[in-house]
């Protein structure tokens, strides 16, 4: 009898996303759901939910709700808040990681985002020195870290084309990315005020990305820093390991070839 072809769906998907692209979709999703079904079934528990895990300028100062500039990457406003932003992490997130590996994607994606709440925080500790106004409303959502992303694909691929929807144009990445900071920089001028995004938020994470991956910056001499040091610590492992056992007898020969 003839046998019918196996696929290896598993690997397939591989070809599509990466692991920690993936892992960050699935939490955010899984995250959206409970946000969802808090807002059906108990609206009150929706708003103390957001309240709690998104990121409150005063709450995080005043209440040291120090969890707040992490879990707020992973709640969203709604369908397609959460639709756009995974899109956008999977779009150019892939690629960035099978450039850089999946846990320098993991260290790049928590620095810029957590980096976007603070420097959210520092901009509302500005405005509203006594806390008030936007400083009791939560911000959520990932676009913080996407825009740490998008800036690092700018560097990485900066004359990728891609296209510009919903146009039939493409453009090099380059382009795309420092007009999207403009606008960012404009709207959070106030041109478009009233629109509930946190566009100092947007601005943050591409500042962060920007001083992580520039060289001679604070962030690049640290990361550097951090890789020897650990690079030092794995050759002192080695070699105590080596010196260990250098002096035991070899082990009983076999017929087995290893």
């Amino acid at each position: 009898m003839g046998s019918f072809p196996r696929y290896r769906v598993r690997s397939r998907w591989r070809e599509y996303i990466t692991p920690a692209v993936r892992n960050i979709v699935l939490v955010c999703v899984g995250v959206f759901l409970i946000q969802t079904l808090l807002q059906l079934f108990s609206p009150a528990t929706y708003y103390l939910f957001n309240r709690e895990f998104g990121l409150v300028p005063y709450d995080f100062l005043f209440k040291l709700h120090i969890w707040q500039p992490v879990t707020y990457l992973f709640l969203h406003g709604g369908l397609w808040h959460i639709l756009l932003n995974m899109l956008f992490l999977w779009m150019f997130g892939v690629d960035l990681e099978r450039a850089w590996g999946s846990h320098r994607f993991y260290t790049y994606f928590f620095l810029t985002g957590i980096g976007a709440a603070c420097i959210n925080v520092l901009a509302e500790l500005v405005v509203h020195p006594g806390g008030s106004g936007a400083s009791f409303i939560p911000t959520i959502g990932a676009s913080g870290a996407i825009y740490g992303i998008l800036l690092a694909n700018a560097i990485l691929f900066p004359d990728r084309k891609i296209w510009l929807i919903p146009f039939p144009v493409t453009i090099p990445m380059k382009v795309y990315v420092i007009a999207a900071g403009a606008i960012e920089f404009f709207m959070t001028l106030g041109a478009g005020g009233g629109d509930n995004v946190s566009h100092v938020t947007h601005l943050g994470g591409m500042l962060v990305g920007y001083l992580y991956l520039r060289r001679g910056s604070w962030f690049f001499r640290a990361r550097n820093g951090i890789s020897d040091w650990q690079r030092r610590r794995a050759r002192r492992k080695f070699e105590v390991y080596m010196r260990k056992h250098r002096e035991e007898p070899p082990s009983r020969p076999d017929h087995w070839v290893n």
